[in-house]
């Protein structure tokens, strides 16, 4: 299930071996903390203790680096409308918090095994039974949302990068065509991945897919 819809990184790290609801807590109360944060000087404060996290969990520079890549151009468009209709503290405080919102829920899926992750929702969507849905699928379907994001933004890189190369990076259908093309065979590969797994085949009685 990891190798589907996460992008976990195995190790023993402390945060490794921290429950996913402590971690998820942790990522919550982080998140809050940075907008609270109005400093350029605060976010660097931020960027620093962000940085010790990744160093302790030894996920490596590479993973590290895969999780903000995806948003950039974002990061930088940010920036620069920030600079035109604020000032440049502003700037770096915007951006710094989403480049570090950003980091931190990639560092909980890459300490967090999706089974675990899954657990928890399932724990915590259970009394949805109560009104006749599923946990176990509603938690599914939260971790290959969760997981949709990061995978989308790599595709339109993927295709923008891809763009540049033909000479066509300004062309609408050029880009739109590819994504949707690649989005869609990402959907019939993961469907085809869940139904060899049984995960079609849910048993709701249990709780469980089904052997």
């Amino acid at each position: 299930m990891n190798g589907l819809t996460g992008a976990y990184v195995p190790g023993d790290s402390p945060l490794h071996r921290l429950p996913a609801g402590a971690k998820l807590a942790g990522l919550a109360a982080l998140c809050t903390v940075l907008v609270l944060l109005r400093a350029p000087v605060a976010m660097a404060v931020a960027a620093l203790v962000v940085g010790v996290l990744f160093a302790v969990s030894g996920v490596g520079a590479a993973a590290a680096w895969a999780q903000v890549r995806p948003v950039r151009w974002f990061a930088v468009a940010l920036f620069v409308m920030q600079v035109v209709f604020a000032d440049l503290p502003s700037a770096i405080t915007s951006v710094s918090r989403v480049v570090l919102a950003v980091a931190l829920a990639g560092l909980v899926t890459l300490t967090t095994r999706t089974v675990a992750m899954m657990a928890f929702l399932e724990r915590c969507l259970s009394p949805a039974r109560w009104v006749g849905l599923d946990p176990f699928r509603l938690s599914l379907l939260l971790s290959l949302t969760i997981r949709s994001v990061p995978v989308m933004a790599d595709l339109a890189t993927r295709v923008r990068e891809a763009q540049r190369a033909r000479g066509v990076e300004w062309s609408v259908r050029a880009f739109a065509v590819p994504l949707v093309v690649s989005a869609l065979r990402h959907a019939d590969a993961l469907g085809e991945a869940l139904s060899a797994r049984g995960l079609d085949d849910h048993d709701e009685g249990t709780g469980h897919a089904a052997p």
